[in-house]
């Protein structure tokens, strides 16, 4: 998905790491070897080992991702408080992050429900008006700490209609976190922390948690009132450890990019011209769907002739024709995390030699960008070697004739006016308060998307071109040697995207 602009926050700070044996973990973090003996032997609010043995293994709260896994990201995100604390002189904290809501498309009739990757980064619970709190405990120091989830009631009438509720007991055998509450107990627990002077971490957006902020939590952190509590944004941190990668997240966005590669491969063979973008949409969202996926990780681009030019053209609803290029950028999500890929194909099934000219062109450039996909470099040095490419690239095809230099870098950027990449890991632009001028380093993951959009009424631009865009992305995992291509299974050399067309 084409990225937009971040906000610039500064160098990153250097990944943590954890030492000890794996009894040690075990004993640290309070989670038996055997994992979930107690875990209810009833549906939950979400899959488990009892009742998707197909999905998870014992000891996992999401498939692949174990108890341990999660209590160390927290053990983690507490040692990033602690390094703070040592500057702001506080001695307690608390963490407190909220769920999602329930969003309704209309009466009644709710959408289907997307937890916050903040919040389900840390714990993987993954029901709706649920709080996590992580605070530091009187006599010991950080990153000691007790993890506590307030989650909906059990309620007969409500499992009814909305499905079954994990309930207390359900929470603490599936999360192992330390101790579980109901959602409305979360007033009276947090009284412990009202103006005694604490550090609480809770980024305070009253607009997409409006319910829990308003009843809970707004007493606590509002900068009006007499509280001696000081507030602290903990997004931030959380976006820091999300950036590096576990080895089982890259497994699963190795498989994400998997399925996201076979999908493209399957639409490509279905494309017969003329066809229907949403003809198209539906095929590429059902075969991620029939290989494994969760569900699209967005709404997809599917944009056939000058419609490729625009940047996120979601309707995807008109007659793609003979002749005319398809751009469709689309990605999907598995297991939480989640793939961003882009191609485009003739739905003729020949490139015409315009067409090719332009599609070689970025090919080449997106293949020098993800060379460049090694630790120390940044993406805003990447995105500004894509400009350099893409000018010469664009002179040599009789763009930019007879232009000042200064002229020339804003046509530049008019033929191409997103950044070269983004950040991918649970959200598509993951991590957005992480500045691109960062190093790259191992266990990031990020896009390479150059582009060129030509619209049809572009007078300056040589007339065999106008009404053509290409754009060429793949997802790239950063190691300390060859950056390795996620999606490289998806065509993209024009010989074999013509080959596979070819096929029908």
């Amino acid at each position: 998905m084409v990225p937009q602009t971040v906000i610039n926050l500064g160098s990153a700070i250097k990944s943590l790491r954890i030492r000890g044996c794996a009894n040690c973990l075990y004993r640290r973090f309070s989670i038996m070897p055997s994992g979930q003996k107690n875990l209810p032997t009833r549906y939950l609010g979400q899959p488990s080992p009892f009742t998707h043995p197909h999905l998870l293994r014992t000891g996992e709260v999401t498939p692949r991702l174990t108890q341990i896994e999660y209590a160390l990201r927290r053990h983690k995100l507490l040692s990033l408080v602690q390094k703070e604390a040592k500057t702001l002189g506080a001695s307690d904290h608390a963490i407190i992050l909220l769920s999602h809501p329930t969003y309704y498309m209309t009466n009644d009739i709710p959408f289907t429900f997307h937890q916050n990757t903040n919040f389900l980064y840390l714990c993987g619970f993954q029901e709706p008006d649920s709080v996590l709190v992580l605070h530091s405990v009187p006599g010991m120091s950080l990153p000691s700490h007790k993890a506590v989830l307030f989650v909906p009631r059990r309620d007969q009438n409500r499992e009814l209609w909305d499905g079954p509720r994990s309930g207390i007991d359900g929470a603490v055998a599936l999360t192992g976190v330390d101790e579980a509450y109901n959602t409305e107990d979360f007033r009276q627990y947090m009284q412990k922390f009202k103006d005694e002077g604490w550090m609480l971490w809770y980024d305070n957006e009253p607009s997409i948690h409006s319910v829990l902020h308003t009843d809970y939590l707004q007493p606590l952190v509002d900068t009006k009132s007499e509280s001696k509590n000081v507030v602290k944004p903990v997004r931030t941190l959380v976006q820091y450890l999300r950036l590096i990668k576990s080895d089982t997240e890259i497994e699963l966005m190795k498989m994400a990019a998997k399925i996201t590669s076979e999908a493209f491969c399957s639409t490509m063979i279905s494309t017969k011209a003329p066809v229907n973008e949403s003809y198209l949409y539906a095929k590429f969202d059902f075969e991620c769907r029939a290989q494994g996926a969760d569900l699209l990780a967005y709404p997809p681009v599917v944009a056939g002739g000058n419609r490729c030019n625009t940047l996120h053209y979601v309707k995807n609803n008109q007659l793609i024709k003979e002749g005319e290029l398809v751009l469709l950028d689309g990605g999907c999500e598995y297991s939480g995390y989640v793939s961003d890929v882009t191609r485009v194909w003739p739905v003729s099934g020949r490139f015409t030699e315009p067409q090719s000219e332009l599609y070689q062109a970025i090919h080449d450039i997106q293949k020098s960008c993800v060379s460049l996909c090694t630790p120390g470099i940044s993406l805003d040095n990447i995105y500004a070697f894509m400009l350099n490419l893409l000018e010469q690239k664009l002179k040599d095809l009789g763009f930019l004739q007879e232009k000042c230099q200064n002229d020339v870098f804003r046509a530049v950027r008019k033929y191409c006016p997103h950044h070269v990449g983004h950040y991918l890991g649970m959200d598509v632009h993951d991590t957005p308060d992480i500045a691109r001028s960062i190093a790259l380093q191992p266990g990031m993951v990020v896009t390479i998307e150059p582009g060129i959009y030509i619209p049809e009424h572009d007078s300056s631009a040589p007339p065999r071109f106008r009404g053509i865009g290409i754009r060429i992305e793949d997802d790239v995992l950063i190691t300390d040697e060859a950056p390795v291509i996620l999606s490289a299974d998806c065509p993209k050399e024009l010989s074999e995207i013509e080959k596979i067309m070819n096929c029908r």
